[in-house]
């Protein structure tokens, strides 16, 4: 029962804190995920304690589920954060390169 419940408050705080629906659907998702599979993990390897393995696994599972969801927004790294400039003549996106102060289409490809 205790474990059920810590398990409850762990999903509801994180799907509260996630502030977008791919991180929300990713957390809660990976919470559960991560939580079966660490109750199985848990049960069959150490003390045998599946409560512990569950809790673990959905802290864990949860953590990976909203970094995914945050990914998948363009966030959290995905992106650079750089700044791109659309070329009507080509129908492209191009940005500069901050190290080398060139620039560059969005594939990579030297910007004319």
């Amino acid at each position: 029962m205790r474990m059920r419940l810590l398990l409850i408050a762990t999903v509801a705080a994180l799907g509260a804190a996630a502030c977008t629906q791919n991180e929300a659907s990713g957390a809660l998702g990976g919470a559960a995920l991560g939580g079966a599979a660490g109750a199985i993990i848990g049960n069959n390897t150490g003390r045998g304690d599946a409560a512990t393995g569950a809790a673990i696994g959905a802290a864990v599972g949860a953590a990976a589920g909203a970094y995914a969801g945050c990914v998948r927004d363009g966030g959290c790294g995905a992106n650079d954060n750089r700044r791109e400039h659309y070329d009507q003549r080509s129908g492209r996106y191009y940005f500069q390169d901050q190290q080398s102060g060139r620039w560059f289409y969005e594939n990579g490809d030297p910007y004319p």
